[in-house]
């Protein structure tokens, strides 16, 4: 007999009918299927774990490695400045800085264009001393600021390798500040000058600006001059347009187009500028550079022609067209008269100060604010008659 298909024998034989085989198989593919999908789920959580926790042991690394920075730097030695503005406008800690002249004028032109200072400010005088070496005077510039420290600064430019030895207590105490050789008739001279215009600049608070040598003295107390300065409509520096040899006769013709000869003025080397104008000096380079490459020494004096002739090119309606400084050239020669003791009386100062002018467009007989030369021997008739002759 022929055993018929899917019979007890062939289970018996091990063999498994192919129906029965695709029935089987059809009930094992979702169970894989699910097995698949959970062991792809469980992949994804491990996965996800792993990056979170990665992240944040990444971070605390980070945030614990700057904390350490942070502890260790002031041992480091770094001290980090306040970024408010404090720091901005408080005056330097030290004159003494390592700024070359290019990084100076460069950082003493940066002039905010917001007129309106969003701190109280008191404006100041700078008082900056074009000296050799020793302030032999000294002694009666100290007496006249005493009691107004609020009111001016102080910044001294003398030959380089001079190491002053003022005490502690002296309002010239560490204002010297990093100077090079200043010749007279040379336009390092000018240098000079630019030298201390910038570094006065430096601090904020400096409204007007005035040039003195070691042999100048104030003509009256701080308190007139500081009003008579603050209160003019003008800065005081003069620039005349003068003929002959020691005028237009110094003028190099290669200096034009900047600088023509309808342009060339003469004046005094002392002067008192505004915060304006000093800017204007410092970030100067058009006619620096031709004067330094045509005003030369025995035919031209930078000292004598560059501010003059610079501002009456660049702001002639801001100058009052004269200088502070009395000085007496009636003896004749290259410099002027230098008195000592026994020429200094009451009448002598009085002839100084009184003279014929105009403050503010109105005329008046107050000129003059400071005068020179005076000898270093005069200082102790100077302090013993200074209220007397001075006012102070």
């Amino acid at each position: 007999m022929q055993a018929r298909v899917g019979s007890f024998s062939s289970l018996e034989e091990g063999q498994i009918p192919l129906r029965m085989m695709h029935q089987y198989s059809i009930h094992l593919l979702p169970l894989r299927l699910l097995l698949l999908f959970l062991l792809v789920g469980v992949g994804l959580v491990f996965l996800y774990i792993s990056m979170y926790s990665y992240r944040y042991i990444n971070i605390h690394n980070v945030a614990s490695s700057t904390a350490a920075m942070r502890i260790q730097t002031p041992h480091d030695g770094c001290v980090q400045e306040s970024d408010g503005l404090e720091s901005w406008i408080r005056p330097p800690s030290s004159l003494l800085h390592e700024m070359n002249d290019t990084e100076l004028f460069w950082r003493a032109s940066v002039v905010p264009v917001i007129d309106k200072y969003p701190f109280e400010r008191t404006p100041k005088i700078a008082f900056m001393f074009l000296t050799r070496g020793p302030l032999p005077l000294a002694p009666l510039w100290e007496r006249f600021f005493n009691g107004n420290e609020r009111l001016y600064s102080i910044y001294i430019h003398s030959s380089p390798g001079y190491a002053p030895e003022f005490m502690p207590s002296s309002p010239f105490y560490g204002r010297q500040i990093p100077s090079q050789v200043a010749e007279w008739g040379r336009m390092n001279m000018c240098d000079a000058e630019r030298r201390l215009l910038a570094n006065a600049l430096l601090y904020l608070s400096n409204e007007w600006f005035v040039l003195v040598s070691e042999a100048c003295i104030p003509l009256h107390n701080f308190t007139n001059i500081y009003t008579y300065i603050s209160q003019s409509q003008f800065s005081f520096l003069g620039a005349f347009d003068e003929d002959g040899p020691y005028g237009r006769g110094r003028y190099n013709e290669g200096m034009a187009p900047e600088v023509n000869l309808s342009d060339w003025r003469k004046g005094s080397q002392w002067f008192e500028l505004s915060r304006k104008l000093a800017v204007d000096v410092v970030q100067d380079t058009l006619y620096h550079s031709k004067f330094e490459q045509f005003c030369r020494p025995h035919m031209c004096y930078g000292d004598e022609h560059y501010l003059p002739t610079m501002m009456t090119l660049r702001s002639p309606h801001l100058l009052a067209n004269r200088t502070l400084t009395w000085v007496d050239w009636s003896r004749g020669g290259p410099h002027p008269a230098s008195y000592d003791e026994g020429e200094l009386t009451e009448k002598f100062f009085k002839e100084a100060v009184e003279g014929s002018c105009l403050y503010n467009g109105q005329a008046t007989n107050v000129c003059f604010l400071f005068a020179r030369k005076f000898a270093p021997t005069a200082v102790d008739h100077l302090l013993a008659n200074s209220f007397k002759f001075l006012g102070f």
